[in-house]
């Protein structure tokens, strides 16, 4: 199927030929609480106590693995090659001369935190690999699979309608005690439709509409970032700025604590679509201090502090080199690779030496409910078992 396209023009980009997350939920469930044992099956995780009360799953749409892995690229920090307006600056804020040295100065919190704290998996250079089940590699197909664990062949545009399948947030959402208690906020407007909003009866705060319009009482934090978002420049229409977002997702935790929060970070796939590589590096250098501060806050909070594990991933990959990078989808070779990280209490601290590793985008919807001692390929037949390892002693 054709990736749905927008005519080209300045910071018009083809509309998420994608398959990307979330970046995510936030849950709670008693301490004691046990892992039901999930479908049998390689990555199955085991039945233990677990310390999270809380997780968060966000996705930064479209990133990949070359840059998490290896940082800045050298073939595309060129005019030519990456569309670089300032390319001494960029060297200077993302240039190093060891991968490790570079993919640090891109994702310090990944790479200071993450991978001495958790886990990650998806760089293939390494043996670890991971990848999309659906062929299809752009957004709607993937967006469906992480949040069902299943890929489903019906879905073959970003146009789809609301979607037929029920995900892990809409089965959460109507458990006993997590009621009003579930929540996604991403830039890109199709979200509502991806969680089909209406039938799950979540609120999905998604693409430019004002968060806080229609709350009954409204603190001027969130009058004024209903105001930005009327007022922002909309460098896309269905897509709004990872900082408005970032912001409102944060208001939403302290107004309203909810248990299941989706995160969906959209501007590392708009840059790379429209060929602006410094400021798919920038945006992208964003997401992990947004990371950073999120994992700060939830420190801070007694409620959240040592309860929460944040999985993070993305929706689909990349083309490799000057010639493919911008793009992905069916006939684009490596796009099926992705990457997963893991942080939390549960989640034993290997980082990236997690060795022999395949995991798969479908896992992740097991895996936020496995970490909240919850059975979803019990509850939803076909969907693809936890990663094993993320909950391993």
């Amino acid at each position: 199927m054709p990736i749905n396209m927008r005519l080209p023009g300045a910071f018009v980009t083809p509309r998420r030929c994608a398959a990307f997350l979330a970046a995510g939920a936030l849950l709670l469930v008693p301490a004691t609480k046990t892992i039901a044992q999930p479908a049998s099956g390689p990555s199955a995780a085991r039945p233990s106590v677990l310390r999270t009360r809380n997780v968060v799953l966000i996705v930064t749409d479209g990133l990949r693995w070359q840059e998490l892995f290896g940082g800045a690229d050298a073939t595309l920090l060129t005019r030519q090659a990456g569309g670089v307006a300032d390319t001494a600056d960029l060297r200077r804020r993302f240039w190093r001369e060891s991968a490790a040295e570079r993919r640090a100065a891109l994702f310090p919190f990944v790479w200071r935190t993450i991978a001495t704290e958790g886990q990650l998996y998806g760089n293939p250079e390494a043996g670890r690999d991971a990848r999309t089940q659906n062929p299809l590699k752009f957004s709607y197909p993937g967006y469906n699979e992480l949040l069902t664990g299943a890929y489903d062949p019906r879905i073959t545009s970003n146009d789809h309608p609301p979607n037929p399948n029920v995900t892990v947030f809409e089965w959460i959402a109507r458990q006993p005690g997590f009621r009003g208690r579930v929540a996604a906020v991403a830039t890109w407007s199709a979200f509502r439709r991806i969680f089909n909003r209406e039938r799950a009866g979540i609120p999905v705060h998604d693409g430019w509409d004002a968060p806080f319009a229609t709350a009954p009482q409204r603190t001027g934090r969130q009058a004024m970032l209903d105001e930005l978002y009327r007022t922002s420049t909309r460098l896309w229409p269905d897509n709004a700025t990872d900082a408005l977002m970032h912001a409102t997702a944060k208001e939403l935790i302290r107004r309203d604590r909810p248990r299941l929060l989706f995160l969906g970070y959209g501007e590392t796939d708009e840059w790379a679509h429209a060929g602006r590589y410094d400021l798919l590096l920038q945006s992208a250098h964003a997401v992990d201090g947004y990371l950073a501060d999120l994992w700060a806050l939830m420190q801070r909070d007694p409620g959240y502090r040592g309860r929460t594990t944040f999985v993070v991933t993305t929706d689909h990959g990349r083309g490799d080199g000057p010639a493919r990078w911008k793009d992905h989808g069916e006939d684009v070779d490596g796009a099926d690779r992705i990457w997963m990280a893991i942080l939390g209490p549960d989640t034993p601290p290997r980082g990236d030496r997690v060795r022999s590793v395949r995991v798969t985008q479908a896992q992740v919807a097991a895996t936020v409910a496995a970490l909240l001692g919850l059975d979803w390929p019990a509850a939803s037949p076909g969907a693809a078992p936890p990663v094993r390892e993320a909950l391993s002693p």
